[in-house]
């Protein structure tokens, strides 16, 4: 069985579970330390608390029907519902394809969800033929508590359609889905690029990269945002915010200085924030930040990064609700930060 770890692309998905984190917090501006290894110039005032604890490994998130947060369990192949307000979970889907259940593993399986309408569709990855599985690595449709359909399959047409960058795994790696024009934008951290798939399973490459490691995707207007992670060792000016048109043949970068940058939002007035999964200083490709080095961080004006909270322990994917941002963690926990943005995004 070939291994996550052996990908050269695969900088993000090869994550351990952790034990209970500490509150997260903005390192002291004034500590040289804490700058240098988030990648950050300053920081902002920002509380965060425990919303969710207990479940087990999430990954990919959205705010979906009634504005609450759906999240991802990978190696259940489920969906839960969590109330942004209370924190109260409820299982929203199953029978999903689970991931292998082994370390090498992780960010494998439900790795992502996005809606449309109300409609809940659910990306998957890591689970085909050629890593010794037996499901199909694509977008599938929720259609029940116990069911689905496939409605695209990513890994048939990534195997038909080689990028031209190096890859071990034929079916790719997908991270991110976000909703685009009636269907759906996927980024390919393995591969290296970006696709768009329509709701009757046509897919088509949008952009392709070198190794930069494409993960979370946000959409404004015609613009597309996505984080590049970076290879390794994951230096925070390979860490970046960028930004494309559909037709565009390049991107823009917009900001840099987040290590492992893993997801991107926008928050009030169009502020956008860059979550960082943390200081990489492992042995090989594909395995994790270390414990609790995570951040939530505000693109300013000028590219620069300011620190909204950090000591996040493993993040891999954030949403916003008002001015409140709920970050994801790989550990099943959902921390939710109030008061992201300053004044008058702030209100």
């Amino acid at each position: 069985m070939r291994h996550l770890i052996a990908f050269p692309s695969v900088l993000v998905c090869a994550l351990a579970a952790c034990s209970d984190p500490p509150s997260p917090t903005g390192p002291a501006a004034t500590e040289p330390a804490s700058l240098e290894r988030s990648g950050a110039n300053a920081q902002v005032a920002a509380t965060a608390q425990l919303l969710v604890t207990g479940l087990e490994e999430l990954q990919g998130s959205a705010v979906g029907p009634g504005g609450a947060l759906f999240v991802t369990a990978p190696l259940a192949g489920s969906i839960w519902r969590v109330d942004p307000n209370t924190g109260a979970v409820t299982l929203f889907a199953t029978g999903l394809p689970p991931r292998v259940p082994i370390l090498e593993f992780i960010g494998s399986g439900v790795v992502d969800v996005a809606f449309i309408g109300g409609t809940a569709y659910a990306l998957v990855t890591g689970v085909g033929a050629d890593l010794g599985g037996n499901d199909i690595v694509g977008i599938y449709r929720v259609d029940g508590p116990n069911s689905s359909t496939v409605v695209a399959d990513i890994g048939a047409w990534s195997i038909a359609h080689p990028p031209s960058s190096p890859f071990f795994a034929p079916s790719g790696y997908q991270y991110a889905i976000e909703p685009f024009r009636g269907g759906f934008l996927v980024t390919d951290g393995h591969h290296n690029r970006v696709l768009r798939v329509t709701l009757d399973g046509e897919i088509t490459e949008v952009i392709a990269f070198p190794d930069v490691v494409p993960t979370g995707l946000a959409v404004r207007g015609n613009s597309i945002y996505l984080t590049q992670a970076g290879p390794i060792p994951h230096l925070p000016q390979n860490g970046k915010v960028v930004v494309l048109e559909p037709t565009s043949t390049s991107a823009t970068q917009i900001a840099a200085g987040a290590r492992l940058a893993v997801d991107v939002e926008f928050g009030r007035g169009g502020t956008l924030f860059v979550l960082s999964q943390g200081f990489w200083a492992g042995p090989f490709e594909g395995t994790p930040a270390e414990p609790n080095t995570g951040a939530l961080m505000r693109v300013n004006g000028d590219g620069s990064l300011t620190t909204v909270v950090g000591g996040l322990d493993r993040p891999t994917s954030v949403e916003i609700i008002k001015n409140t941002a709920y970050v994801v963690t790989l550990g099943g926990e959902v921390w939710k930060v109030d008061t992201i943005a300053e004044p008058p995004f702030g209100h």
